[in-house]
């Protein structure tokens, strides 16, 4: 099998319809195979999906995985990779379509160069504009800083200050890069067999950032790969209304990073401004939803 397509659902029914049929309504010069987790939706999008694709289920095209409860993004994909034999993975959010020949240009793409071992595509939001996150650098304690500060936003040219999201680099141009976007995320196995699974501590944020952090550390390449698009109907696969739990995820996220790969290369000062800022901006924010349902 050349490639396995991972889609996690949790309740985002039409949504991943849509994404799985972006996919097989296409004819693609290379075997694949889509693994549909389930991430204990409550809507009954699980059976509706299988009563859809009950077709190309039977022949082996879809694979349904249903976990019995949500323990995460990281863990739904897991569930998928540890069942997965292709020579290559994607990882492919609920919430996106990919448009064209995309899949395949990024196929072809990673077969030039050996030494990829991850690559991501031109991401766009419905309003027509990049999906900044979609090409990212590490999140070292000068890079975040000048994004916390919104230097990033002041000088997004600047090579110093826009370098969280690269946005200083054209966008319709091809490069090596830190990081990408787990929402599309085209991952060589042999990389996956060397630096292991996504780490299952991060829920829904941060998982994609230490994966490539991984696969960067041990020598493979991160491309960004502007040849592809996908649309990426963002915040779609994040099918909850608790505002106050994906402020503390996505902060928590940085939390774990920061400890798993950075702590012990700066001076405690330094890890403690970290913390503070961390957990400073994420308590704000939180104050900020809570005025805001009141108001």
């Amino acid at each position: 099998m050349d490639l396995s397509i991972i889609i996690v659902n949790y309740c985002t029914y039409e949504l991943t319809k849509q994404a799985i049929k972006s996919i097989i309504s296409k004819d693609h010069p290379f075997q694949y195979e889509i693994y549909l987790v389930d991430n204990a939706s409550r809507d009954g999008s699980l059976e509706k999906l299988q009563k859809d694709f009950a077709r190309e289920e039977e022949t082996g095209l879809i694979k349904f995985i249903a976990s019995t409860r949500n323990n995460g993004f990281a863990h739904a994909n897991n569930l998928a990779l540890k069942e997965c034999s292709a020579r290559h993975v994607l990882l492919l959010n609920s919430d996106t379509v990919i448009l064209n020949n995309s899949l395949t240009k990024c196929m072809d793409y990673m077969g030039v160069d050996s030494s990829i071992g991850a690559l991501g595509c031109k991401v766009i939001i419905p309003d027509g504009s990049l999906d900044k996150a979609c090409r990212r650098s590490f999140p070292t304690f000068s890079v975040s800083f000048y994004r916390m500060t919104g230097l990033s936003r002041l000088f997004p040219k600047s090579k110093r200050f826009g370098k969280y999201n690269l946005t200083y680099l054209d966008e319709n141009e091809t490069y090596e890069v830190d990081s990408l976007v787990g929402a599309f995320m085209l991952v060589r196995s042999d990389a996956i067999h060397e630096v292991g699974l996504l780490d299952e501590q991060f829920f829904m944020y941060g998982e994609d950032i230490d994966w490539c952090y991984r696969i960067k550390s041990s020598g493979w390449k991160i491309m960004y790969y502007s040849g592809a698009e996908i649309i990426h109907y963002k915040g779609g696969s994040n099918n909850t209304r608790d505002k106050s739990r994906l402020t503390t995820e996505f902060y928590r996220s940085m939390y774990i990073f920061y400890n798993k790969h950075y702590r012990d290369d700066y001076p405690f000062i330094i890890t403690g401004i970290t913390y503070m800022g961390i957990w400073g901006i994420c308590s704000m924010k939180q104050i900020l939803n809570r005025l805001k349902n009141i108001i």
